[in-house]
């Protein structure tokens, strides 16, 4: 029948859609980084001991090694410093770009990998080497034939290596810019060459980037690192102004939420879809039974058991609803088979059934069936031979 057909279609396309948009935007968001928070430094909104409220306050050098000890529960604290002042040039071309210096696990992070070359390595950072790793669009205007790794450009006037050049990547979301405009050079090499603005000084920093050992700990990491920034500029840690965190674990979390809710919801419209159809069968195998009554009093009266004629109009009515299950389960993998053939936005990564949702789709495709036969079975194995013989049909 058309209906359970079209209610299997129904509960596996939306959600194999609301999988898609999941997986779709769970990748682009990676592209940000992997489980991170930012964490930058702001002004104080509360008094602490005897320091004013709306003191500015600053990460430094010193803080690391007692963050590192202090946050147990988190996997890398990374500082970054950042100039958008710096002027770039190689001999091909010139133009402005963010240059960012971090540690060498910042690429592993912010999803930065390697198209041609490396990123830099501990090596780079104990040396303070002027090295560099160039964002996708950048390494193309300052080298538009290509080729810029072993290259050298200025920053500024300090000539640095090019090591390597990013994947092309697309990010939804950034907290300074598009990594593919950047120049990224090792930490210690950029507090040298390019330190902080003032009220900042050569030790200070813009933002930690923090992610948690496993993304159930995320929350006390946080923790641990507003207590232990606090204890060290003597702010309060709930003081959200001085300390405020970009989570981006906590908006993956809500949008999984979100996506979860909106699967669930198209599903109970497909399932809604699905028990009118088994309506639908109910319906035609009563017909049936009211057609047949002739034949039904007649094998009653050549001795025909009750439960033979149950067993016959049960698996006629079991046989409608699995075949029409069938043919909704091949036409729903066959349009998700097609529409992943097209070119998707970044955001969603298609139709995608799981085994869950076809496992689903056959558990409610087998329970419709059942209901949808019972009572049909049960009225034709319960009349009466004798009315049956005289019953006409259509009378």
């Amino acid at each position: 029948m058309f209906g359970i057909a079209w209610g299997i279609v129904s509960i596996v396309l939306m959600v194999a859609a609301g999988e898609g948009l999941r997986v779709g935007q769970a990748k682009v968001a990676k592209t940000l980084g992997k489980d991170v928070m930012i964490v930058f430094h702001g002004r104080t909104s509360t008094q602490v001991g005897g320091a004013r409220a709306g003191r500015l306050v600053h990460w430094e050098d010193n803080d690391l090694p007692y963050l590192q000890t202090a946050a147990i529960d988190c996997n890398y604290i990374l500082p970054e410093l950042e100039q958008d002042t710096v002027r770039t040039h190689s001999a091909f071309n010139s133009a402005s770009f963010l240059v960012t210096g971090s540690l060498p696990a910042f690429g592993w992070v912010r999803t930065l990998d390697p198209s041609e070359g490396r990123f830099y390595n501990d090596d780079d950072e104990h040396e303070a080497r002027r090295v560099a790793f160039l964002g996708t669009d950048a390494a193309k205007q300052l080298f538009p034939t290509g080729g810029a790794v072993g290259q050298t450009i200025h920053l500024n006037d300090f000539p640095y290596v090019v090591i390597g050049v990013m994947q092309k990547k697309k990010q939804d979301s950034s907290y300074d810019g598009w990594d593919v405009n950047k120049v990224f050079i090792p930490f210690a090499t950029m507090q040298r060459d390019f330190p902080d603005h003032p009220p900042g000084t050569s030790h200070t920093f813009d933002q930690l980037l923090v992610t948690p050992k496993s993304v159930d700990l995320h929350d006390t990491c946080k923790h641990e690192i507003r207590r232990g920034l606090g204890h060290l500029h003597d702010f309060d840690a709930n003081d959200k102004e001085a300390c405020p965190i970009w989570d981006t674990v906590q908006e993956a979390k809500a949008f999984e939420t979100m996506t979860d809710g909106m699967k669930y919801f198209l599903g109970a419209v497909g399932l809604i879809t699905l028990v009118l159809g088994g309506l639908g069968v109910m319906n035609v195998m009563l017909v049936a039974v009211r057609e047949r009554t002739r034949e039904i009093g007649v094998r009653k009266a050549l001795g025909a058991p009750a439960h033979s004629i149950l067993r016959q109009f049960f698996l006629e009515a079991v046989l409608i609803a699995v075949i029409s299950g069938g043919v909704g389960l091949g036409i729903a993998y066959g349009i998700c088979a097609m529409v992943n053939m097209l070119p998707m936005p970044d955001f969603f990564a298609g139709l995608l059934p799981t085994w869950k949702t076809g496992a689903l789709a056959c558990v409610l495709l087998g329970g419709i069936a059942v209901l949808s036969a019972v009572y049909p079975a049960r009225r034709a194995a319960s009349i009466d031979p004798i009315e049956a013989l005289r019953y006409e049909a259509g009378g």
